[in-house]
């Protein structure tokens, strides 16, 4: 597939938007020199519009890039993204690339302005999370004249290139073993919601299956903070003292899934016979749990492969390379769902 060249955007593109000359818009986004407040704010418009951002490396020409190749990710604490962050080493690891990492803490106005700083330095190509962003970092992603793959995710239209799996057919396909298995009292535990876009997905596919079934959510709980087992000790414990007829715990990743495991069998809980189990992510690190906790392999490993790649390849000058790349999660039972 044949992928149009992008062109960055220069002063003059921003110049001519503001209707001013480019030496002054070249003093305004510089914050050097005598410019009217209003003309400061014309340009500043102009230039978030557009997705302008300026080039850093002294004395290079616009359309000029470094061997870095920006990633930017919500978060270092969860361990999901170190795994994808390892593919994504490993397939630039034989060449001049280098990737370097930002981090926006699930946040669009981080997100924007981490674009921006890393964006500004020119890289040779750009890996983001998800596929939600605010205008003006789409424009920013649009505009860069770079390659952009958006990863994790494929629910949604992206910039350039996609890699990733269909969240809301994950949530499906969960509620569908948890259903063939015989469970009806079912309760959702989930954490960076509704920040995180993903996670709300799965929820929203995840109940939509179990209502088509005549079968509703009976408690719901959503945390602000980050994926900790300690967490899912304390909303499996706060869930089951509301509803102790609970018969299945669908938790929106490993961790907290973790500790609400670790509770019910230090209770002396019948997992999966008296409550079901299941998380997301298939974090290896917990298969030395006392019993292992059914959940869907997100890929992330390959996710940051591929993505690489894509990169590698449109460096190359391979124009061809494929603009989604949408893999398949693999349910996994483990001894937390009954098999049906």
């Amino acid at each position: 597939m044949s992928i149009p060249p992008r062109r960055p955007m220069t002063l003059r593109d921003v110049s001519e938007a503001s209707g001013v000359s480019e030496m002054t818009v070249s003093r305004v986004l510089r914050n050097k020199g005598d410019v009217s407040a209003a003309t400061r704010a014309r340009v500043q418009e102009a230039a978030k519009r557009l997705g302008y951002v300026p080039n850093r490396i002294a004395g290079a020409l616009a359309s000029s890039h470094v061997n870095l190749v920006a990633v930017i990710i919500p978060s270092l604490k969860n361990m999901v993204f170190p795994e994808v962050l390892s593919g994504i080493s490993d397939a630039l690891d034989e060449t001049e690339l280098q990737p370097v990492i930002g981090v926006t803490g699930y946040r669009p106005e981080k997100e924007e302005r981490v674009l921006f700083e890393m964006l500004s330095w020119r890289p040779a190509g750009l890996i983001i999370a998800g596929l939600e962003h605010s205008d003006t970092a789409r424009a920013m992603m649009a505009q860069a004249g770079i390659p952009v793959v958006e990863i994790m995710d494929t629910d949604g239209e992206p910039i350039d290139a996609c890699v990733g799996i269909s969240h809301r057919r994950a949530g499906r396909e969960m509620a569908k073993a948890i259903l063939e298995a015989g469970y009806r009292r079912i309760g959702f535990m989930g954490t960076q919601m509704p920040l995180d876009h993903r996670a709300r997905k799965r929820f929203e596919a995840f109940t939509g299956t179990l209502a088509k079934a005549g079968v509703e959510i009976v408690d719901q709980d959503f945390y602000a903070g980050g994926s900790a087992m300690t967490k899912g000790r304390e909303m499996t414990q706060a869930m089951l003292e509301r509803h102790p007829d609970l018969d299945f715990l669908y938790y929106s990743n490993d961790m907290i899934g973790a500790g609400g495991l670790m509770y019910l069998l230090e209770k002396g809980v019948d997992v999966p016979g008296q409550i079901g189990l299941a998380g997301f992510n298939g974090v290896e690190l917990l298969d030395g749990l006392p019993r292992k906790l059914a959940t869907m392999d997100a890929c992330r490993r390959e996710t940051g492969t591929r993505a690489a790649e894509i990169i590698k390849a449109r460096v190359d000058g391979n124009a061809g390379t494929p603009e989604l790349i949408q893999m398949t999660p693999r349910l996994e039972f483990g001894q937390t769902l009954i098999r049906s």
